[in-house]
């Protein structure tokens, strides 16, 4: 699933392709795909992309024309992905939208979403102000220190679900929790609101850096992930945890790295990571 390091590099990839592209032709598929705005969608031929940003999981297109802009939401859920060419898609059939572009280096643009928890909105500036305070909270690399230990500490369930949950941090989902959790040494069942400050500050520092670090590397390709030209993220070969059931722990102690079923998957070192 693509998470807030793999949409990331997504934006950089589009931010040096297809910004200030003009839309020619705007093709959707697959009618489910555009949850809403389909009345919009003959606007966008001839708009210009003038900017393109990243909120969470999520990527957010300005289109502009004269002096009116729409607002395209890509939500990539599961599967989504960009392509530049279609052949880059290991499954055509899942192709659910071509942009076609003059005036930027790509000259066209596929959304790419095979098991389609992803899907398209079109809003004007004000229903897209509304959408995204109703469904994300602040973003993972955006938000400070003191209001993320004031989140944290208001936590009163499990640390693992907080950081899963969009609403109110976006962009990170199980890989990078489980990454995140073991390197600051917290419990994936341990409660927020026990948590001292210095813990919280040194959460936030570990999360920032795997993310960082992440991006950097181009993501982690565990499955489908690839950036839109097709190339592979490398941030899987240096996971310390994620998906190492079984392996000693990277921290240098004997244990062995175990597995716990929950919401989803959570991998940890019972000595490293206790729960208190």
């Amino acid at each position: 699933m693509p998470e807030l390091p793999e949409v990331e590099v997504i934006l950089n990839h589009l931010n040096g392709h297809v910004l200030g592209g003009t839309i020619e032709t705007f093709t959707i598929h697959r009618s489910d795909i555009v949850r809403t705005g389909h009345d919009l969608i003959s606007w966008l031929q001839g708009s210009t992309i003038t900017n393109i940003v990243r909120k969470g999981k999520c990527l957010i297109f300005t289109c502009q024309r004269s002096n009116q802009a729409l607002y395209l939401l890509s939500e990539l859920g599961m599967t989504g992905l960009w392509f530049f060419h279609r052949t880059l898609a290991s499954s055509p059939q899942h192709l659910h939208c071509r942009i076609g572009l003059s005036g930027a280096q790509a000259a066209e643009l596929h959304y790419w979403n095979p098991r389609r928890f992803g899907r398209l909105w079109l809003f004007a500036l004000p229903e897209l102000e509304a959408f995204m305070q109703r469904r994300f909270g602040s973003d993972a690399l955006d938000i400070g220190e003191q209001p993320f230990v004031q989140l944290i500490q208001s936590c009163r369930g499990r640390l693992k679900p907080f950081f899963l949950d969009q609403h109110r941090l976006a962009g990170i989902g199980n890989i990078y929790a489980n990454e995140i959790l073991f390197r600051a040494r917290v419990h994936p069942q341990a409660h927020g609101y026990r948590l001292g400050a210095p813990s919280c500050q040194r959460l936030y520092r570990i999360m920032h850096m795997v993310l960082r670090e992440a991006i950097a590397a181009g993501g982690s390709s565990i499955r489908d992930f690839r950036a839109p030209d097709g190339s592979q993220g490398h941030f899987q070969e240096v996971h310390q945890v994620y998906q190492k059931a079984g392996l000693p722990c990277s921290h240098g102690c004997p244990t062995l790295i175990k597995r716990m079923q929950s919401e989803r998957s959570s991998f940890y070192c019972s000595a490293c990571q206790k729960k208190r």
